[in-house]
């Protein structure tokens, strides 16, 4: 039989020591607890060491900051002039041509053929009029051999038709001989006019062929298609053995030394620009450097839209490191000056796309946002949320700078 009396005893005496180990660890816990919230309370407390540092006005020159794209100097589509067949294509894309330079040739045979006839044309029409090769033209009608000899038989019919006028009159001469003399000098006359009236015929026929010449040389030598001004190729749209139409087109070319720059300004910059005023661009392509140009156009209307206007500088680009369509951003300054507060960079914190800093009220940090401008050198203009004199803090080395810490100012 097991003594029941023993096994109650050894079952209260465990269960009175487990509560026992229980309330030690307990109260062992709250008195840990207790000693560890001192020690944060006191570090939370503890004094943070800052620069501080009195917010100054100072004078500004105001620049304008715009950004744009780049567009050549000039450029054209250069069209076939003729019809033909290619026979050349000289340049292609990224050339340097200079002006007048040939950069497609077509197959001049027919046109050849065609100034050849009109020459030949031009040739017999001078023939008509008497006139040599290389002969002078005459300046009007009465020149030429047909009128000339026109001119000599109405003379002669002429002085025949006084004559028997006089003798009729006095009663020596029957009427039918004057009226002969006057037939032949009627008919003389109307030979005159007809004479001159063929020769002008025959001089408009001598100008029409000398005009139908000309377009046909014309022709020949627009067979070979050249540049218009030195530039570059930038698209070649023809390849030999095309046949060509007027007005196809053959290639185009860019001059892009110097480049246009355009750039949008607000309409509230106007008055600080100006032609003639220097403009400093950089583009992604070369990070590191600076390109300066003048602005040579300003664009006299605002546009209603984005309240903004349009001005154009020339850079210049001898190295052809630019290129039209590249993005830019550009500074251009002005004369406007202005009083504005400024503070270290250093002083400014970044969060979540906002601008703070810390300022001093009394002994203690307080957390403000803040709207910045421009930049001129370590120092940051601030739009809006500081006072001319107002303290802030710059964290010294090895500090954190937080909203309501107790600060202790470094010398």
């Amino acid at each position: 039989m097991v003594d029941l009396k023993r096994y109650a005893s050894v079952s209260l005496f465990l269960r009175s020591l487990t509560v026992a180990m229980l309330s030690g660890v307990i109260l062992s816990f709250a008195s840990c607890s207790r000693t560890s919230g001192k020690g944060v309370d006191s570090v939370a407390l503890r004094p943070i060491s800052v620069r501080m540092l009195a917010v100054e006005q100072k004078q500004i020159r105001r620049n304008v900051e715009s950004v744009g794209s780049l567009f050549p100097l000039d450029e054209v589509t250069v069209s076939s002039e003729v019809e033909g067949r290619v026979e050349q294509v000289v340049v292609d894309v990224g050339d340097h041509v200079s002006a007048g330079q040939t950069i497609v040739k077509v197959v001049p045979t027919e046109l050849q053929l065609t100034l050849d006839q009109q020459r030949a044309s031009l040739q017999q029409a001078r023939a008509r009029l008497g006139l040599s090769e290389k002969g002078e033209d005459f300046k009007d009608a009465s020149g030429a051999a047909e009128v000339k000899k026109a001119a000599a038989d109405l003379a002669d019919a002429q002085q025949k038709y006084l004559r028997a006028k006089t003798l009729y009159e006095q009663g020596l001469l029957p009427k039918q001989s004057f009226d002969e003399a006057d037939s032949r000098f009627n008919a003389a006359r109307a030979a005159y006019d007809l004479s001159v009236q063929t020769v002008e015929n025959l001089r408009a026929q001598l100008a029409q062929s000398k005009a139908a010449t000309s377009l046909a040389q014309k022709k020949v030598a627009d067979s070979i298609i050249r540049a218009p001004f030195a530039g570059q190729v930038k698209e070649r749209s023809v390849t030999q053995g095309q046949y060509l139409k007027v007005q196809t087109p053959v290639m185009v070319i860019v001059n892009i030394d110097p480049i246009r720059v355009r750039l949008r300004v607000p309409e509230k910059m106007a008055a600080w620009v100006k032609n003639g005023q220097e403009v400093t661009v950089s583009v992604e392509a070369y990070p590191d450097r600076k390109f300066t140009g003048k602005i040579t156009r300003i664009n006299p209307s605002v546009d209603q839209q984005t309240r903004a206007f349009e001005v154009e500088a020339l850079i210049d680009n001898r190295e052809g490191l630019l290129k039209p369509g590249f993005f830019v951003k550009a500074t251009i300054p002005s004369s406007f000056v202005v009083d504005s507060l400024f503070v270290p960079q250093d002083a400014l914190l970044y969060v979540y796309g906002v601008y703070k800093v810390f300022v001093i009220e009394g002994n203690t940090l307080k957390e403000r946002e803040v709207k910045i401008g421009e930049r001129s050198g370590d120092e940051v203009e601030i739009v809006e949320g500081l006072t001319r004199g107002e303290r802030i803090a710059l964290p010294t080395k090895g500090q954190d700078l937080k909203e309501g810490a107790i600060v202790d100012i470094a010398q």
